[in-house]
């Protein structure tokens, strides 16, 4: 069974997320905890916690399908000492909030290099940093996304990915979602449908199928492989409208999140119905 959202609003509380999901007929969702351009933010209210848990489980959204995302400010592979600290610390805060609201998965960008370390210096960083981090905060689950590979940001490769997996060594507290575009973006040909089953297979083979926490579902406006981290509506980019629709007959996506953060949310109640009929 699939379980489709996307990531909404949590504005006015992170109480309103599961509300703004159910708007648009989703099944999953994702929501950033606090704001995500700000490294701090106030701590959570016992009220928004009691009012997000009781309104998940009034619209019938289960934690393993909801995906948090954490701020785009951390940086857990900057090898500045305070800098690596300060993007330490908010990765732990996160993590409490989503312990906090019991959200299971947090969703998170490895890391960017700088040209500073080389790449897989920075991943040792990064996983050192994820594998602390999870043993300061109990029960929530580390999800690494991969990415285009844009500038000098890792988890583009799927051996990067296995590589942070294999580094962290905890296996049931990390995980990996998979986005579309950027994957795509990354030079993985998710359009074609014979190379689809080799980068699934591909996956698998080097990742681990039982390490697919999460999905990004979004369209891609640049070519393959050209690390152009832009994302699109369904079937409104280079990647189309097969390509989901194979996707949502994948039985390989079933009972994980999948998210849509694709760039028009007032078509996003229409995404998922398309995307759902497609799974029939």
């Amino acid at each position: 069974m699939k379980f489709i959202g996307a990531h909404v609003s949590c504005g006015g509380g992170v109480e309103n997320a599961p509300l703004n999901a159910s708007a648009i007929q989703a099944k999953a969702f994702a929501l950033f905890t606090k704001n995500q351009r700000q490294w701090t933010a106030p701590p959570l209210t016992e009220t928004s916690i009691a009012k997000f848990k009781h309104n998940c489980e009034k619209l019938g959204f289960s934690s393993d399908h909801i995906l948090a995302h954490d701020s785009y400010l951390i940086n857990l592979g900057n090898s500045d000492k305070d800098k690596h600290a300060q993007s330490l610390s908010a990765f732990i805060d996160e993590l409490w909030r989503c312990n906090l609201l019991g959200i299971k998965l947090l969703n998170f960008h490895p890391g960017s290099h700088l040209k500073v370390l080389s790449e897989d210096d920075c991943l040792k960083l990064i996983a050192e940093s994820v594998r602390y981090a999870l043993n300061e905060v109990p029960d929530v689950v580390a999800v690494f996304e991969n990415t285009a590979g844009q500038g000098t940001n890792l988890g583009y490769s799927f051996e990067q990915l296995a590589r942070l997996l294999e580094l962290v060594d905890m296996p049931n507290r990390t995980g990996v979602c998979l986005d579309t575009c950027h994957a795509f973006a990354a030079g993985y040909d998710l359009k074609n449908a014979e190379n689809y089953e080799k980068v699934m297979s591909d996956f698998d083979r080097i990742v681990g199928l039982k390490n697919l926490r999460g999905v990004h579902l979004n369209d891609a406006k640049g070519i393959l492989g050209g690390k152009l981290d832009r994302h699109d509506s369904i079937g409104h980019g280079s990647l189309g409208n097969e390509t989901f629709e194979r996707m949502m007959k994948d039985t390989r996506f079933d009972n994980i999140p999948i998210i849509l953060e694709t760039i028009d949310d007032t078509i996003w109640k229409q995404e998922i119905a398309q995307l759902y009929s497609w799974c029939e």
